[in-house]
């Protein structure tokens, strides 16, 4: 391997969820570095499809419909089609997406959204918004626990009917994968990649039951840390008391360009 590559020598352990690392990964080992992978996000379906199914009954009654993942999408379309409905059933429902991520899982649906807010986070939807929002229904599938309320709050507070149903759960792996135990014990890792709030979340949780609580800091003395935007790294700061390193555009390539930038500057 090149030692001219901008990643050569370094080893970098990526936090993602179970199946949704490898292209991330990719990347990262095309541009020199070490990967070891520690899933620390399991997505899975809500503990009951209820009200998920009576908003897709009642398509036609909303005015918008908000993705806010990769992973909501996956989920409506699922059960869109387990209910025997197809794309039709959106004719007349405008379609809103966080993330250019997003939108690209839903032109797997050969839908392309009507409003995509110029930065990939919650809070530039609701400022951006292309239409005045009041006394507008909203249908918002979505994470079942843990999520941001920002967007529900403010698009309430500018008037908006905006109806949340579980799409999906993200829970916690019962376990660290080998290598990446290994890999933080014997102090080889030179920076973890955090791309959600959650995924900081359920890495601590992980190691705190494998080192305790006290022991996972001293295990990251030496890591540099890096998040994806603004509320990863707030949940960094609250769990370990810092960040190094965030991604000026909240996204994986984003997130990518800042390790590079970050490599550089450090030779």
């Amino acid at each position: 391997m090149s030692s001219n590559l901008p990643l050569a020598g370094k080893t970098i352990l990526v936090t993602r969820s179970l199946g949704q690392s490898s292209q991330f990964s990719s990347s990262l080992t095309a541009l020199g570095a070490k990967v070891i992978e520690m899933p620390t996000l399991e997505i899975g379906p809500p503990s009951s499809w209820l009200a998920l199914d009576q908003a897709i009954a009642n398509l036609s009654d909303f005015n918008w419909l908000i993705l806010s993942s990769t992973n909501g999408v996956d989920y409506f379309f699922a059960r869109l089609t387990a209910l025997g409905k197809d794309t039709h059933a959106l004719a007349n429902v405008k379609i809103a997406v966080v993330g250019e991520k997003t939108a690209q899982s839903l032109k797997q649906h050969s839908i392309k959204p009507d409003f995509i807010p110029p930065n990939f986070v919650a809070d530039s939807l609701v400022a951006n918004f292309p239409e005045p929002i009041s006394g507008k229904k909203v249908l918002f599938p979505r994470v079942e626990s843990g999520g941001r309320e920002i967007l529900v709050k403010e698009l309430t507070a500018k008037g908006a009917q905006v109806i949340e149903v579980p799409a999906y759960e993200s829970y916690c792996p019962s376990s660290i994968t080998p290598a990446a135990e290994l890999a933080l014990q014997n102090r080889t890792v030179d920076i973890i990649t955090f791309a959600s709030s959650k995924t900081v979340q359920f890495f601590y949780q992980l190691t705190a039951i494998k080192f305790s609580s006290n022991v996972v800091k001293t295990y990251l003395d030496r890591i540099c840390i890096a998040s994806i935007g603004p509320q990863t790294s707030k949940t960094c700061q609250t769990l370990f008391g810092r960040v190094d390193i965030e991604a000026e555009e909240y996204t994986l390539e984003g997130l990518t360009q800042a390790l590079i930038k970050w490599a550089t500057n450090s030779k």
